[in-house]
């Protein structure tokens, strides 16, 4: 499997290092050369300094066609337009954006971005903890597939929709 991840923060570091280790083809791009430092010197991906908004340096990271995309950084704004990106532009097959607002995590997953909400995985794990039940919402939702709103009409004549 081929993944890039965008942000190698905590969270996409850990990720970077568990799909190496695992034998996967991992590129990791962040903004701070500095970030890589998270990565364990046994890590056999690839490290690109960019932004994951930016679509040059996506492609420069060999994302178009990559088997799975993560947006990891801390920005729910900037998981959301690297993700965008991956996913209409490259033709990544699994999108995932990390959210924090569970709101805008569904709404996302709406329009088809897959979603990883950290505050409703969090709550949820704390109220298993102290033995509660779970909030009910789904920490990770997977982007629902919408065809694009011209298809139905694509091809369609003037006459045609008239009828």
């Amino acid at each position: 499997m081929r993944a890039v991840i965008v942000g190698c923060g905590r969270v996409g570091a850990t990720m970077a290092r568990a799909l190496d280790t695992a034998g996967h083809d991992v590129t990791i791009i962040d903004l701070s050369t500095r970030a890589f430092d998270r990565l364990p010197a046994t890590f056999r991906g690839s490290a690109l300094r960019g932004d994951g908004t930016d679509e040059d340096t996506l492609r420069r990271a060999a994302t178009e066609g990559a088997d799975l995309f993560l947006a990891l950084t801390e920005g729910d704004n900037r998981n959301v337009m690297a993700a965008q990106l991956a996913q209409e532009a490259l033709a990544v097959g699994r999108v995932y954006a990390k959210v924090n607002d569970p709101v805008r995590a569904k709404a996302y997953a709406e329009l088809g971005i897959g979603t990883l909400c950290r505050t409703t995985m969090m709550a949820d794990a704390l109220l298993a903890a102290i033995g509660q039940p779970g909030g009910g919402e789904p920490s990770i939702r997977e982007g629902v597939a919408h065809a694009h709103p011209g298809a139905a009409l694509a091809g369609t004549g003037r006459d045609d929709l008239e009828a």
